[in-house]
């Protein structure tokens, strides 16, 4: 995939009736990563945090209700975003990835867009997400997608919660 590649990447929500298609995958390398950066390297995906193996496990089940978007070029599944179900007019979005070898071109920022749309267009007029500290490039993607810092609602350290109004 080149740089002029990202109109090719088409983003539709997830079928939980379907096989996970790639989605595992790509939350697979979501949490080993996500470990990894916070000084915890697992070297087994089964030596990951129970709630994160259901994740990878079952994500029909463990994201029942919520909306969960894939990013594929052709064949390939090269992102994924979860949109939590709204409550009281907020949705959180997480777990966000994008396939490392396609960053900077333009996956995440179309996970997100699709996401937002979607929000807006059910009446949710507030998006939040909350993202590692040291993850300054999906910071500066946020900050450039209208997400502000705000006072923190997760009370983990290290991380930054952001929102933006719809």
């Amino acid at each position: 995939m080149s740089t002029t590649d990202a109109p090719s990447v088409v983003v539709h929500r997830f079928d939980p009736g379907s096989p996970s298609d790639g989605l595992t995958a790509l939350l697979t390398a979501y949490h080993l990563r996500t470990e990894a950066e916070k000084g915890v390297p697992v070297d087994d995906v089964a030596a990951l945090p129970a709630r994160y193996l259901a994740e990878i496990g079952d994500p029909s089940s463990a994201f029942a209700g919520d909306t969960v978007l894939v990013a594929r070029h052709g064949d390939t599944a090269v992102g994924c975003l979860v949109v939590t179900a709204p409550v009281a007019g907020r949705a959180e979005l997480k777990r966000l990835w994008t396939d490392p070898e396609l960053r900077g071109r333009g996956v995440a920022s179309r996970l997100i867009g699709t996401a937002l749309t979607g929000l807006a267009d059910g009446g949710v007029h507030t998006a939040a997400l909350s993202v590692w500290r040291w993850r300054t490039g999906a910071i500066g993607l946020y900050e450039g997608l209208g997400f502000a810092v705000v006072d923190a609602w997760d009370a983990r350290a290290d991380l930054v919660c952001m929102e933006r109004v719809l």
